[in-house]
């Protein structure tokens, strides 16, 4: 046994050369790959032979060949270097468990699924971590951003990117016309802004994201809405509609094209409908301060990447359950 341990200590470090060689059947290719002179791996091959008390390759004109005790022994020297790269990986990454909080400020919309699956799934890898929430309009959320009381926020539009901000869109969505469900517009298939230039509108306040957007949807219209309430949050804009007390331009609710309650509460519901305009959408997306390498915490780091990176594979499906009709 004592001896069996002394031959695996001998070739564990060649064990990585003679992975390579075998992909490669060719020494200089080997040497070049890991960075190595030929020198190196000659005698990593010449060694290796000598601990495991058999030839490993053979030369084959200018490359090697190898023996059938190499193409016996090979799938296990992989297996274990692909086992120790996963533990190295585990061990990187508990070495970065989230020791702080990340501070994500976020739009109201945002926080009944897009926020939460992110955060799950970044959780399913980082148990421990912490979160700092922070709900408010867009140009709110940019000023915690800017000002260090948020690490990242989730807006639409996203934040510009700049000299002292980064930003990435995660996804689009359109953007509709949402009217009472008695409202002439109401079994359109289609509706255009000219469709309503004389119905009382219902806003976001100033500040808000959705306010931004439908402020270019009715310039590029020509005409000034006739704002009838501003409103802090999409559900109380849905409600005033549903009253029938003027019509707004909302993202999709996610739970169909309408919502016609009982009559028991009245004459309350209302319809989405498509807007012929290419300028009806919104863009979300993260934002975050641009930071001298290394000095961005660890936890940050961490969830910004995977949101970026796999944010928009992670959102698909919300993003599908949204937008049908």
């Amino acid at each position: 046994m004592e001896a069996d341990h002394k031959q695996l200590v001998q070739l564990l470090p060649l064990m990585p050369v003679l992975a390579e060689l075998g992909r490669t059947a060719h020494v200089t290719g080997t040497a070049e790959l890991l960075g190595v002179p030929q020198s190196t791996v000659s005698r990593a091959l010449a060694r290796a032979s000598a601990v495991v008390g058999t030839e490993l390759l053979v030369r084959d004109g200018r490359g090697v060949r190898l023996t059938p005790a190499a193409r016996t022994l090979l799938p296990y020297i992989e297996q274990a270097l692909a086992e120790l790269q996963a533990g190295l990986d585990l061990v990187r990454n508990e070495s970065e468990v989230v020791r702080g909080r990340i501070s994500v400020s976020f739009q109201h919309t945002f926080g009944e699924a897009t926020l939460p699956l992110l955060i799950s799934a970044f959780r399913s890898r980082h148990p421990g971590a912490g979160f700092a929430l922070s709900q408010g309009a867009r140009n709110a959320c940019l000023e915690q951003l800017a000002s260090g009381e948020a690490d990242l926020a989730l807006t639409a539009p996203v934040g510009t990117a700049g000299r002292d901000v980064e930003s990435a869109a995660l996804y689009r969505e359109p953007l509709r016309l949402v009217v009472h469900h008695g409202h002439p517009l109401a079994g359109r298939p289609t509706a255009a802004l000219a469709d309503i230039r004389h119905d009382p509108f219902v806003a976001l306040e100033p500040g808000y994201g959705m306010r931004s957007l439908t402020d270019a949807l009715f310039r590029e219209a020509g005409y000034r809405p006739r704002i009838a309430f501003e409103s802090q949050d999409s559900h109380t804009a849905r409600g005033l509609v549903s009253a029938g007390l003027g019509v707004s331009i909302l993202p999709p609710d996610g739970d169909g094209p309408g919502r016609t309650v009982s009559p028991e509460t009245g004459n309350l519901g209302w319809v989405e409908v498509p807007l012929g305009s290419a300028l009806a959408f919104r863009e979300v997306g993260l934002t975050w301060r641009r930071r001298k390498p290394g000095t961005e915490p660890v936890p940050v780091r961490l969830f910004r990447e995977m949101v970026v990176a796999e944010g928009p594979r992670l959102l698909a499906g919300l993003v599908r359950q949204r937008t049908r009709r």
